[in-house]
């Protein structure tokens, strides 16, 4: 099954919903909103949820998608569901290392890897 919201593709591998980017840059508040709608609805609308987000279209991230990510992270585990992010960018990473946000998420450099981690 396959789902198109505005500025995500969701789909099942198994029992884990795997969400994909369709933008580029997360940077427009409108934009990040919206994703976190998104975002929440799935947590909403499915119990224990297993969810992977694939960052493999995304080269920029504002600080408020952060926030979002941060925000779900806490929706996930308040929902007894599971995490998990990959194929981030070096440059991307890097941000998540200086804000230790690498130490708060699960983080797989593919999403290969983060499928098999559930």
């Amino acid at each position: 099954m396959t789902e198109d919201a505005p500025h995500l593709t969701v789909m099942d591998s198994g029992d884990v919903r795997v969400v994909e980017f369709s933008d580029r840059k997360i940077i427009e508040e409108l934009a990040i909103s919206q994703i976190g709608d998104e975002l929440a609805s799935l947590i909403t609308n499915t119990p224990k949820i297993k969810l992977l987000l694939s960052f493999e279209r995304v080269e920029h991230l504002s600080s408020a998608a952060l926030g979002i990510l941060i925000k779900l992270h806490h929706q996930t585990a308040d929902a007894k569901g599971e995490l998990r992010l990959s194929d981030i960018s070096p440059q991307i990473y890097e941000v998540f290392k200086i804000t230790r946000l690498n130490k708060l998420f699960d983080i797989y450099s593919s999403r290969e890897e983060a499928l098999a981690a559930f």
